[in-house]
């Protein structure tokens, strides 16, 4: 059997379990941060299902559009942007960043539906990130504005973890949060280096990097939102 078949199954798994558990925090809660961040997440798994999909069923258009528009393209933008939202103090940085990602988002998904695939190209039971390249057409402008979105999202993401985490570091407080936003820095590094390497035709990666980059982040966000233990007396 073909791990690369299986992984991503497990991968939308994941992150379905981490989708609910996000969203519950946003209807509690009604912070922005929460919802940007569920969208994202969301996104991600509809991604994994649909790399599911076309390693073992026939070529579908529809289902390649999710794969690569939300999967591919916009899910770590929509991810970092939550943390933007959570980091950032000025409220107009807040509101013009998602302004932007909103728009730059509905400019993909334009640009898309402008372009022939060449369905012919697809590779039954091989797996997607292998083959799609040869679908699209060679100049295909969504790949090229894909990089964009997926830069944003790895330095928000990433790089706001990895700042959350030194400042409770620094302080000496709430180690569960220097933890958990270890862990999710490092899976966004762990998929945003299994996508670079997709981009350069090495795909055999990506779903090993995205089943990593889902768990950890899962495990992150979890052990993040931990209550604080309890001071000794």
């Amino acid at each position: 059997m073909n791990l690369n078949l299986v992984l991503p199954f497990f991968s939308t798994i994941v992150m379905a379990v981490f989708v609910v558990s996000v969203l519950h925090r946003y209807f509690v809660r009604r912070s922005a941060f929460f919802l940007f961040w569920g969208i994202g997440l969301a996104m991600f798994g509809v991604g994994s299902f649909a790399e599911a999909y076309l390693a073992v069923l026939p070529f579908n258009a529809f289902i390649f559009f999710i794969w690569y528009v939300f999967g591919a393209a916009l899910n770590a933008a929509w991810i970092g942007q939550g943390t933007v939202m959570l980091l950032a103090r000025r409220p107009w940085v807040r509101w013009l960043t998602s302004g932007l990602l909103i728009a730059g988002s509905l400019v993909v998904i334009a640009v898309w539906f402008s372009m022939a695939l060449d369905a012919s190209r697809a590779i039954p039971g091989e797996p997607v990130s292998l083959w799609y390249r040869n679908v699209m057409p060679p100049d295909a402008a969504v790949r090229k504005l894909t990089p964009i979105f997926n830069i944003y999202g790895l330095l928000t993401l990433a790089g706001g973890a990895i700042w959350s985490g030194y400042l409770f570091w620094r302080k000496r407080v709430l180690p569960n949060r220097v933890i958990g936003n270890v862990l999710i820095a490092v899976g966004a590094l762990a998929i945003g280096s299994a996508s670079t390497l997709t981009r350069f035709g090495i795909g055999e990666y990506l779903y090993m990097g995205e089943l990593l980059a889902a768990t950890l982040m899962y495990v992150g966000f979890r052990q993040a939102g931990a209550p604080a233990p309890a001071a000794k007396r």
